[in-house]
């Protein structure tokens, strides 16, 4: 601990962070003309959709939706992010050390630790990297075991003050969450503003926090959102996708001042894996809608024959 935080105050600081993961009233304000360009870009959308969108500078929001619970498909893996960071600021486990991977770790698919021969070394930090910038299933689910497993990652959260963010799989108790939700569940508004957090430094330590964002801004799939916002602009992200659900989590270190938004569906109706897909192409148009929005005078769009690379 720092010698420059007495323990009263370093309380005082920790049971108001659990109060409430929204920041103070006060500082947000409704955003009517972006409000009205949500509504109008979900209508007629065949599904359930939930949005949120904050920019951190103004305070100017935007949302449909954003307190409802949706499935997480692999966004969960920011939680799961967490629960291994908060294992290694305790001692733990060390970041670079070396593990065994083991045939039983299997998640059948196309993961590349899933590649691995039986007894093949990697350090955690590589495993860790895999479950975040390609998603891969069965380092994620190494992860989530090493973290403690599904209870433990949510009491983190709940200490944190995030109550709608769960792990359901292969969790104690969650069951009927996971038929309902699959691998996890949240809110629009939660997820974003858990990015939000560790943006600001605010998860596990400082230090830890900005590993966590730097992880997060080395995706591989930038297909969607991240593909209508330039590539000279850093933004940190984690997407997800289910036969009947698409989402993406995004925080943009935008020109004019920071935002973020997340983008859940359910009950699609399109339950294709084409780059058409109608929640594929929603979240890239609220994403190009949102970048237009905050930044009007940044003169850019996606080169002629960019979605061969999506």
């Amino acid at each position: 601990m720092s010698p420059s935080i007495r323990p009263l105050t370093l309380l005082f600081l920790v049971l108001s962070g659990c109060a409430s993961i929204n920041p103070s009233s006060s500082t947000l304000k409704k955003d009517p003309i972006l409000q009205g360009k949500l509504e109008e870009l979900v209508r007629g959308f065949r599904g359930d959709v939930g949005i949120y969108v904050r920019h951190l500078r103004t305070g100017y929001t935007a949302s449909i939706r954003a307190d409802e619970l949706f499935p997480t498909a692999s966004m969960i893996k920011i939680p799961i992010l967490i629960g291994m960071f908060e294992k290694m600021s305790k001692g733990e486990f060390e970041y670079h050390a070396k593990l065994t991977y083991d045939d039983s770790l299997l998640y059948p698919g196309e993961d590349i630790l899933g590649a691995f021969k039986d007894s093949a070394k990697i350090t955690l930090s590589k495993v860790i990297m895999l479950m975040i910038t390609t998603s891969d299933n069965t380092a994620s689910l190494w992860c989530q075991a090493l973290a403690g497993g599904g209870e433990t990652i949510n009491m983190l959260l709940a200490r944190y003050g995030f109550d709608s963010t769960r792990v359901n799989s292969r969790t104690p108790g969650r069951r009927p969450d996971w038929e309902k939700y699959g691998w996890g569940q949240t809110t629009p508004r939660e997820m974003a503003e858990l990015l939000v957090r560790i943006r600001n430094g605010e998860m596990i330590s400082a230090d830890a926090s900005e590993e966590m964002y730097r992880l997060l801004c080395k995706i591989y799939w930038d297909g969607e959102a991240l593909s209508q916002i330039p590539p000279t602009v850093q933004a940190a992200s984690k997407q997800g996708a289910v036969n009947r659900s698409r989402s993406e989590v995004v925080l943009v270190n935008a020109p004019s001042g920071d935002y973020v938004f997340c983008i859940i569906t359910k009950n699609q109706q399109d339950q294709s894996w084409r780059q058409e897909n109608e929640g594929y192409v929603l979240i890239r148009r609220l994403s190009r809608l949102l970048w237009r929005h905050f930044e009007p005078d940044f003169e850019w769009s996606p080169a002629p024959g960019m979605e061969r690379w999506w």
